[in-house]
């Protein structure tokens, strides 16, 4: 009797949380060339003065740990940098655009809908923005390097979408906390934009000191960063199949936060 009554709740979740998404995906839709580019500026500098500029130097001093030269060594941490951006970023400015300007979030939360329905499909919204803007640094990485099955293969964009889930969890639970657009400026300050370079996208972490490694072995962006890698240019025997469960735990344990959140939200 539990069982079944949870396997109706179970679905009931799921209607409610693709209703939630196709309100989102209606809005995105006719944006989709916008948000494939805002977060493709970025990545492109750092392609450009790191590993075109500075790679350069280093390739005469080091041998890469995963690909030919440095260039292709951050490729993957730029779709990892990209994607945590944008499904961070688009998901916390939505919410805080109908809580704090359109006022529709009091409609929202007055639904028949399960809070956790309500954050998977604002969740699902973001990974779609994320994996969106990542398609666009996949195109160029493709074009760098030529190599199409590196970043365009099941490992890598199932760890793609991890990331996006990961980080558009983070941005739902921020876009209910805030009061303000310069709240949203000051997470993204003291806790993006430290993770786009500690976060293992322009290094190595193995080669860090002790207390340092420790620091950046905390960041999910970094399992992200050394999983594309891995998953880009080495054989699967050497894959950190550990990044997976990581990245995992941080998902659910962002959309328990987030279904919480939801169920006490006051507007």
């Amino acid at each position: 009797m539990i069982q079944r009554y949870s396997s109706s709740e179970l679905k009931n979740i799921l209607v409610d949380t693709l209703t939630i998404f196709w309100g989102e995906w209606l809005d995105l839709r006719a944006r989709i060339a916008q948000i494939a580019a805002t977060g493709l500026i970025s990545p492109l500098i750092y392609i450009f003065a790191f590993g075109l500029g500075l790679g350069s130097t280093i390739d005469r001093s080091i041998e890469p740990s995963a690909g030919e030269n440095y260039l292709q060594f951050i490729l993957p941490g730029m779709v990892a940098l990209s994607s945590m951006t944008i499904s961070f970023g688009g998901t916390t400015f939505s919410i805080c655009g109908d809580r704090l300007f359109t006022q529709t979030f009091e409609e929202l939360l007055l639904l028949p809908v399960h809070p956790l329905a309500l954050h998977l499909g604002k969740m699902l919204a973001g990974i779609l923005r994320g994996v969106m803007t990542a398609a666009s640094v996949i195109l160029v990485a493709i074009l760098f390097t030529g190599k199409i099955g590196s970043f365009l293969n099941p490992l890598f964009l199932s760890l793609l979408i991890l990331n996006c889930a990961v980080f558009a969890g983070l941005g739902v639970i921020v876009g209910l906390k805030v009061k303000s657009l310069e709240s949203v400026g000051l997470y993204n300050n003291f806790l993006i934009v430290p993770m786009s370079f500690l976060g293992g996208t322009f290094f190595d972490p193995s080669n860090l000191p002790g207390l340092l490694k420790v620091v950046v072995y905390c960041l999910p962006l970094t399992y992200t960063s050394i999983g594309l890698r891995a998953a880009a240019y080495l054989p699967l025997s050497q894959f950190p199949w550990y990044s997976i469960p990581i990245l995992l735990i941080f998902a659910i344990a962002l959309a328990w936060l987030g279904a919480y959140q939801f169920s006490h939200q006051q507007e």
